[in-house]
C-alpha cells in the first residue's frame, strides 16, 4: 500500500478539520511572490499525500488561507498557513510529510489545531540588520532619532496613495550598532491589522531618503528584513 493508498484509507470525518502550519520563509525564497508561494503549497501538500479536503463544484482546488501578508524581499520564521483535512491524523506526521517535500529555506516549524483567527493578528515584530557605508553609533542614533518624530511617508491604501504620518503605526523601535561587524540593527513592532498595516520596507525606504543609508556601492552595502513574531493586541505571542 502506498503512503497515499494508506493515507486515504484512513476513516473519514463528517466535517472537514483545519490544521495550522506555522512555516518559515526565508533565504533566496524572500523573493519569490506571494502568489508563487501559493502554487508552491498547492503542489507540496499533494505530492505529500495529506488527505487534504477539494472544495467542491466545477473546478475543486485545495483551500489554503494565509496570515498576514508578506512582502517580497522580506524572510519570515512565523508565517501561518491554515488546510484543511478530511481524515483524522497526528499533527506531527502532517509536520514530517510536508517537511519530507520542502527545503531549507521553506519548511514547517509546527503543525496544530487552531483556537485562534488571523483576524486577532495586529502587530508583527521584526528584526532589521544594516550593513552601510559610515555606520557607526551616531547613524544609529541618527535612524533612531528619525522615527522618534511625526514622518510623513506615502502610504499605499484601498483608495490609493496617500500620505500619512507612519509613526502611530510603530508600536516600539530599537536601534543599535554593532562594531565587530559593521552591523546596524532595527528591532521593531509594527502594526499588522487589515486597515492599518505597515510594510517594514518603509522604514527602510524612510532611512535611505532621509539619511541617505544604501547610497553608494550597491554590491558592498546591503540590509535584510525578518519577520521574527506575529503578536496580538496584547503583544502576546500569536498562534
Amino acid at each position: 500500500m502506498t503512503r497515499a493508498e494508506r493515507l486515504r484509507a484512513l476513516p473519514p470525518i463528517e466535517s472537514p478539520i483545519t490544521v495550522r502550519l506555522k512555516f518559515a520563509k526565508i533565504g533566496d525564497l524572500q523573493y519569490i511572490s506571494h502568489l508563487d508561494l501559493q502554487r508552491s503549497f498547492n503542489r507540496i501538500l499533494v505530492r505529500s499525500g495529506l488527505p487534504v479536503w477539494y472544495s467542491k463544484g466545477f473546478n475543486p482546488h485545495i483551500k489554503l488561507v494565509f496570515s498576514t501578508p508578506l512582502s517580497v524581499g522580506t524572510q519570515s520564521e512565523c508565517e501561518f498557513l491554515d488546510i484543511r483535512l478530511d481524515r483524522e491524523m497526528p499533527c506531527d506526521e502532517i509536520k514530517e510529510l510536508l517537511n519530507a517535500e520542502m527545503t531549507d529555506e521553506l519548511y514547517i516549524k509546527e503543525a496544530y489545531i487552531p483556537n485562534t483567527k488571523f483576524s486577532d493578528i495586529a502587530f508583527c515584530e521584526y528584526e532589521y540588520e544594516i550593513f552601510t557605508d559610515g555606520a557607526d553609533v551616531d547613524l544609529a542614533s541618527a535612524i533612531s532619532e528619525l522615527f522618534s518624530n511625526p514622518l510623513k511617508m506615502i502610504k499605499k491604501t484601498k483608495s490609493g496613495e496617500k500620505e500619512v504620518d507612519i509613526m502611530p503605526l510603530i508600536s516600539s523601535l530599537n536601534v543599535s550598532f554593532e562594531e565587530k561587524s559593521g552591523i546596524i540593527r532595527i528591532n521593531t513592532v509594527l502594526n499588522a491589522t487589515t486597515e492599518n498595516y505597515l510594510n517594514p520596507e518603509m522604514l527602510i525606504t524612510a532611512a535611505k531618503d532621509k539619511l541617505g543609508i544604501i547610497s553608494k556601492d550597491i554590491s558592498k552595502e546591503w540590509y535584510t528584513i525578518v519577520r521574527k513574531r506575529s503578536l496580538t493586541e496584547k503583544l502576546s505571542e500569536f498562534r
